[in-house]
């Protein structure tokens, strides 16, 4: 089968990494390939930009040489030419909390034994809580190099000060702030970022949506959703300016005609409800979906939908039609919805089954075939930011995996393979495509934490990067990454790291 993926946007830096979960469809599909074995990596000696504690992506330059480093406390511009990965300069973000020079990477190189080991080194000695963490967590990159970034209420444009000299610095060169244009009541959980491909920026809140000029950041459409409502994830778009958007129980898609965000089912616009549960103890946010929409088909004559995982405590995998709802579609048993084209129960071969097989992480979409994780654990800390340090090394962490295909003749999933024993513990996990290989960020008592690469065919282990026992190795709700040369992009605790493979 051949790798489809939407149409790269003209818009953004990159066809990957201009953007979190790699491009438009939000497909978590990386073009590089990827040697297979194992390998022992001492983080500590690696090229890192030491930043943090949050970084989720590492995001592509419209100059190939360079990528943008973006965490909860700085923005940084790093030189990536000849396998290098060394910062030339950085901005230090002033609505980030400030942490003593040192103090991260001290903190990140203790042992916790106890969730209150972590507390005191989350609350005491670094001197932060999970309010202090949702700066730059959604952040993409234009084709004139600009980098956008969300920040509660506002979103920011950086630009280097001379682009022929990029050491010269990083600025700040404009920002909106919608404090006085959001409902009553809405929290701005996120600002979340994408980008029409006819070069308009997309602006999600937490139950809201705004289409921006790219060049003066004014208001060109907006649109209100239910007050009962909450989104936490990132958005798809498609080529034809589809926007996807997962409340906690609503999925959506909202059009950007060039002229308004519509609504309107004759711009092709929909909404559906989809099943929904109880708020897990650990990792994820919310009662609904975990998941980013992502697209799946993209031929005229394909089976084109949007997947995500709903909220159930034991989650099904959804694939919705994206477009009209072909006349041969009826509803399928257990669905809320005609729109809904199947679902499919999660189990990652868990027997017995736990409380929760639920996720934080999007689903990892190759051509008709998916991939999902299982990471609430049964046990977790209501702040967010200490919840995350603790997992694995303090929590005992979730288990288990599992592919998926979508047969376009029936029209239905169906299981390919399942693993119980594999553990993702934040990390949103990649597909190599070339390689055939997806990866998930895990701690295993034994060894400590590592990057594991499974088959995409059979689901048999064949890459270990392994990490040891250093927290360094807890890439904490991150998106892992490759170059071009194989070389693993790691968006540690501690800041990204290159690991020569």
């Amino acid at each position: 089968m051949t790798y489809n993926k939407t149409v790269p946007n003209p818009f953004l830096s990159a066809a990957t990494y201009a953007l979190t979960h790699i491009d438009s469809s939000q497909s978590d599909v990386v073009p590089y390939e990827v040697k297979r074995g194992t390998f022992e990596v001492d983080l500590r000696t690696s090229p890192r930009v030491p930043t943090g504690p949050i970084s989720i992506i590492t995001l592509a330059s419209a100059d190939s040489n360079y990528m943008w480093g973006v965490s909860t406390q700085a923005i940084s511009y790093i030189d990536v030419s000849d396998n290098k990965f060394k910062e030339v300069t950085h901005y230090k973000d002033p609505a980030a909390k400030d942490i003593p020079d040192g103090t991260l990477d001290r903190v990140l190189q203790e042992t916790f034994k106890t969730i209150d080991d972590v507390k005191n080194a989350v609350n005491v000695e670094m001197g932060m809580d999970e309010k202090d963490i949702f700066a730059n967590i959604y952040t993409m990159v234009d084709k004139d190099n600009n980098l956008y970034s969300a920040y509660k209420r506002k979103i920011r444009v950086f630009s280097l000060v001379d682009a022929s000299n990029p050491e010269a610095g990083i600025e700040l060169v404009r920002e909106v702030d919608f404090e006085n244009d959001v409902a009553k009541g809405e929290t701005y959980f996120a600002m979340i970022l994408n980008m029409t491909y006819d070069g308009k920026i997309i602006v999600i809140g937490s139950q809201s949506a705004r289409i921006l000029d790219r060049e003066t950041l004014e208001i060109l459409g907006k649109t209100q959703f239910g007050d009962d409502e909450l989104i936490t994830n990132s958005i798809a778009v498609d080529s034809d300016n589809g926007i996807y958007v997962a409340s906690d129980k609503v999925m959506r898609k909202l059009v950007w005609t060039g002229t308004k965000l519509s609504t309107d089912e004759s711009d092709g616009a929909w909404s559906s409800e989809y099943s929904y549960g109880d708020t897990p103890p650990s990792v994820k946010f919310g009662k609904g979906t975990g998941s980013t929409p992502t697209l799946m088909g993209f031929d005229e004559n394909d089976d084109r939908l949007v997947v995500i995982t709903d909220g159930v405590n034991q989650m099904n995998i959804v694939a919705f039609w994206r477009d009209e709802i072909p006349d041969y579609a009826v509803q399928v048993a257990g669905t809320t919805s005609k729109r809904i084209a199947g679902q499919h129960k999660v189990t990652c071969g868990l027997d017995p089954k736990p409380a929760f097989i639920q996720s934080e992480q999007s689903v990892v979409v190759k051509d008709y075939e998916a991939f999902v994780v299982n990471n609430v654990r049964e046990h977790g800390d209501e702040d967010h930011l200490i919840d995350v340090f603790a997992g694995g090394p303090v929590l005992d962490p979730a288990y288990g995996c599992e592919r998926f295909e979508w047969d376009t003749k029936t029209h239905a999933w169906k299981s390919v393979w399942t693993r119980n024993d594999v553990i993702s513990i934040s990390t949103v996990p990649v597909v190599s495509s070339p390689s055939n290989i997806v990866f998930t960020n895990g701690f295993y008592k034994d060894t400590g934490w590592e990057v594991t690469g499974l088959d995409w065919n059979t689901g048999e282990t064949v890459f270990r990067t392994v990490f040891g026992f250093d927290n360094l190795g807890n890439g904490a709700y991150s998106i892992i990454q490759f170059f071009e040369n194989g070389d693993l992009l790691f968006n540690s605790l501690g800041g990204p790291t290159r690991v020569k493979l």
